[in-house]
């Protein structure tokens, strides 16, 4: 809360005054009697000499009095201003314990009803161990299954030594599955399971889920804190976490898909946007800075080894530092702290992940070599008149890319990197510039993730009433934060010292970071569905900030001129009565929602995937190789261990390549093409699924089969209409029909309703 103080000035001057005023009435009390007799002028002078007489002993005793009260006056101010220190002191760290407190409640009890839910979504304490591991959904298990066989391992220096050398995997192939599939979440929470003896505690399957709910016990709390940095209040930290938890199903994955990477790293970069929130802010104590700074670096760090495509977001971050800096909006001592972070972190993960190439390629590091460039060949840049300094402005964004994207040229010359390309021409297909036939482009742009976002999700963020409040302090926020830069660039120094009275919000670093950070990721979330995950969560947090702030309702109040309320005062009311009317909204609304969805049984139960699992585990030989989807392989790999033809992991070129080869039992080939194809990656079982073949959807140009007849060249457009032909039958229902040459080459094993698995015959028989 803000406190107004108004205090009384004490000053020599004000004492004398005092004195003067004290003498006037006597003075006053002659003039007002008139004049006087001479005989009474000579009986006032005799007592007018009485009375200088007594007067001057009196003002002898007046001013020794005077010198004792100055004498003591300064122990009396020393110990009033020691005992306000101490007052304030006092108030302050109440307030941090009370806030502190509040954050880590609402992280344990989001960790608590996270655990609830899932047991009640997927009744999981009450299955056995192979239901439980199929509710890993989307192909996370496979990252589970690597966790379990760590603990199998004789011991942890051998399971790595396994993994870094993995032949049992990917058929075919010898990989590092650690850099492949960025496992180190399964190595260090494998390692902690170890040494902490837990395996008499708690069962390996609740540990890491365990350890996966606390992570966003962790997220929600980091959100908490990062309101409540810029707003001054915790209540902005709770109503941020009561938005995120309303708007779960557009903040995270973590209901059904519990080891995904996205999962494991996320928790981080929030915690490195608090750290970097902390760190931007005026006013801050060297040890406050120190701790952020060095908390900074720990979560970058972390967030680039545990997720594959962690240097693409900060490289978006980086972007908003770099608006931050060519505007000269924070100090250039803070600006070149953050860099050494970035390097350092990109080094050391370059390290970790056994040279990986392409964090050299990376974008992040192409924009932090032509930023400290420019800056060496532009160090005056920000000096000069306003014309001036918006050309030399130019100039400095042209050298920064231009240096960026020949450094990034350079690198992939020397380091081929296998995806760099391909990502320039998926963006190409996605921004409409090019088409093309090929699969794996086509395959990727009907993820739901790299789709367009649909009006579900803005008509969601609205009932909750995120939304209209984020456009409202958006607004505000951009709008200060536009005047700051013009004032800036002409030449105008920024105000450290902030007081509420001044109404700038836009002249805080760590808001306008924040302003930045939510439009280029709220630009992306625009373009592509997945990055809501990355957006929501900070438009909670932002969102919440803003109606808490005073500073935020005390600029619009400076805009507006308002003079018949004081607008001190009215800020402070609004700033604490529009969350609380929230909150109550809220509470009344959700509250009930969420209780009922901890107290609902629901059932998933997927008897299908049961029966098939069950089958290769009891039927199929130890060393098989089997052949389907990328998401069923993940499944089979965790459940059986055989291995697979390839991997639910779309950020790997070779992978997807692999993967479009499987496929092919779904598209209007020969059984010979197609027994050639898999026999080339040693397959020994085809698992064909009903749900791809017969697929059934309204977006037809992404069904699987649709995409394999376009890149195979099987499709005729008609009148704008999309026909297949070819002058074989679809492979996937030609074999059902068990005629040559389709038992030549496949025998049927297994089948139920959703699945059909196929020996490849080692042997061709000719049948006719």
């Amino acid at each position: 809360m803000t406190e107004l103080r108004c205090r009384r000035t004490e000053t020599p001057e004000a004492d004398t005054e005092e004195d003067e005023r004290r003498r006037e009435p006597g003075v006053r009390t002659a003039h007002v009697n008139g004049p006087v007799s001479t005989e009474e002028e000579e009986v006032v002078e005799a007592d007018g000499a009485d009375q200088q007489k007594d007067g001057g002993e009196v003002k002898e005793e007046e001013e020794a009095q005077h010198k004792q009260e100055e004498a003591h006056r300064p122990e009396s101010s020393a110990r009033r201003s020691k005992m306000s220190a101490a007052s304030v002191f006092l108030q302050r760290l109440v307030r941090v314990f009370f806030g502190s407190l509040a954050a880590v409640a609402c992280g344990m009890l989001y960790a608590v009803y996270l655990s609830m839910y899932h047991d009640r979504k997927f009744w999981f304490s009450s299955r056995q161990e192979l239901e439980r591991e199929i509710t890993f959904q989307e192909g996370s298990g496979l990252y589970y299954y690597y966790y379990k066989h760590m603990l199998k391992a004789p011991s942890f220096e051998r399971g790595f030594y396994e993994l870094t050398l993995d032949n049992k995997t990917v058929s075919g192939q010898t990989i590092n599955v650690v850099e492949r599939l960025s496992l180190y979440p399964e190595l260090i929470t494998s390692f902690i399971y170890r040494v902490t003896s837990s395996q008499d505690l708690v069962e390996p399957i609740y540990f890491y889920i365990g350890a996966v709910f606390g992570l966003q016990a962790v997220y929600v709390t980091a959100l908490f804190v990062c309101s409540w940095v810029m707003s001054g209040t915790w209540v902005a930290g709770m109503l941020a976490v009561a938005w995120y938890v309303i708007n779960r199903p557009d903040t995270t994955k973590v209901d059904h898909a519990i080891p995904l990477r996205d999962n494991w790293a996320l928790p981080y970069f929030s915690c490195q946007v608090a750290a970097l929130t902390g760190f931007l802010t005026n006013n801050i104590s060297s040890a406050t800075e120190m701790f952020c700074y060095l908390t900074m670096s720990a979560t970058t760090l972390t967030f680039l080894l545990v997720w594959e495509h962690s240097h693409y977001v900060l490289f978006i971050q980086g972007l908003c530092l770099f608006l931050l800096d060519s505007f000269d909006l924070v100090p250039p001592r803070k600006m070149a702290d953050i860099h050494k972070v970035y390097l350092s972190s990109l080094f050391l993960a370059y390290l970790f992940q056994f040279q990986n190439p392409t964090l050299l390629s990376s974008p992040l590091l192409s924009l932090l070599i032509g930023s400290v460039l420019a800056r060496y060949f532009q160090q005056k840049m920000k000096m000069g008149p306003l014309v001036a300094r918006v050309m030399k402005l130019f100039l400095h964004f042209y050298l920064v890319f231009t240096t960026g994207i020949t450094f990034s040229y350079l690198v992939k010359k020397l380091v081929p990197v296998s995806e760099s390309d391909f990502v320039l021409k998926f963006l190409e297909m996605k921004f409409g510039l090019n088409t093309t036939t090929d699969f794996v482009t086509n395959f990727l742009l009907c993820q739901e993730s790299f789709q367009t976002p649909g009006q579900d999700l803005f008509l969601r963020l609205t009932q909750a009433s995120v939304l209209p409040f984020y456009l409202l302090v958006l607004a505000i926020c951009l709008l200060s934060t536009l005047q700051t830069i013009y004032r800036r660039l002409s030449g105008q120094p920024m105000k450290t010292n902030l007081r509420l009275e001044d109404g700038r919000i836009g002249e805080q670093p760590e808001v306008i970071y924040h302003v930045f950070h939510t439009l280029l990721f709220g630009g992306l979330a625009l373009l592509f569905d997945g990055m809501k995950y990355l957006w929501t969560p900070y438009v909670c947090m932002f969102t919440a900030f803003g109606v808490c702030s005073p500073e935020l309702w005390m600029t619009v109040f400076k805009w507006l001129k308002l003079k018949s309320i004081h607008p001190v005062v009215l800020s402070l009311i609004l700033s604490t009565a529009v969350p609380t009317i929230i909150g109550f909204s809220l509470w009344r609304e959700y509250c009930p929602r969420v209780i009922a969805e901890l107290s609902d049984l629901q059932e998933f139960y997927d008897t299908d995937t049961v029966e098939l699992i069950s089958w290769i585990r009891s039927q199929a030989p130890a060393a098989a190789v089997f052949a389907g989807s990328p998401q069923l392989l993940g499944a089979v790999k965790l459940c059986s261990g055989s291995a697979v033809t390839s991997l639910p992991l779309y950020s790997d070129i070779d992978l997807l390549r692999r993967t479009e080869d499987t496929y092919q039992v779904y598209a209007m080939r020969s059984a010979e093409d197609v027994y050639k194809i898999l026999t080339s990656q040693k397959t020994n079982y085809v698992i064909v699924e009903e749900s791809i073949c017969n697929e059934l959807s309204l977006n037809k140009g992404c069904r699987i089969k649709d995409l394999l007849d376009i890149a195979n060249g099987h499709v005729v457009y008609d009148k704008g209409e999309i026909y297949s032909f070819s002058k074989h039958g679809r492979f996937c229902q030609e074999i059902k029909l068990n005629y040559s040459p389709y038992t030549n080459y496949f025998t049927r094993v297994f089948w139920n309703r959703s699945y059909h698995v196929y020996k490849v015959n080692s042997v061709i028989s000719f049948q006719y």
